[in-house]
């Protein structure tokens, strides 16, 4: 599977769930289970790829924006829920997390920013598939610590400086 592909099965799912991460995830792995154990595997890799390169402070920042505050593991749910928004979307996104303020037509904290489901999906078809858990995919590990420069998060004078056009849209 190459970058393509893996967008345009991004892209299908989520217009298929009307952009509900949950029901994209459901999707997701409905479409996955069609495939080649070795193509559900090359899936996961892009996937975590993306998830990898997304773990930076001023994602963070926009996902502590967005979700009115962010946790560790919120903050992991956002990435996934940020490549389940397709490619114009994610490259904007980790280009410019400020873009974001442009790039999403809307944002409904009650369904939008959760993407965990869409983290496993690639991990449950292949072991439905399988019948055994997926290998290591072989990729670099995500960094131990965002990159970029930190950003003390509960400070919003600080994520209104970084992320202005954010902040002015979705900032509390």
């Amino acid at each position: 599977m190459d970058e393509t592909e893996f967008w345009e099965l991004i892209d299908a799912t989520r217009q298929g769930a009307d952009g509900d991460p949950e029901d994209q995830a459901d999707l997701l792995v409905e479409r996955l289970l069609e495939l080649e154990p070795e193509m559900v595997l090359d899936f996961a890799r892009h996937f975590e790829a993306r998830y990898n390169r997304a773990c930076t402070w001023d994602l963070w920042g926009a996902a502590w924006v967005l979700l009115g505050g962010a946790s560790d593991d919120a903050f992991d749910f956002f990435r996934c829920w940020l490549i389940g928004q397709g490619r114009e979307v994610y490259e904007g996104a980790v280009h410019d997390p400020d873009a974001l303020a442009e790039l999403l037509d809307d944002f409904d904290e009650e369904v939008d920013g959760d993407g965990e489901d869409l983290g496993y999906a690639a991990d449950e078809a292949y072991e439905q598939l399988t019948g055994t858990v997926a290998p290591d995919l072989g990729i670099a590990p995500a960094p131990a610590e965002p990159l970029g420069t930190p950003i003390d998060l509960e400070d919003d004078r600080a994520l209104a400086e970084r992320l202005p056009r954010l902040w002015e849209r979705f900032g509390t």
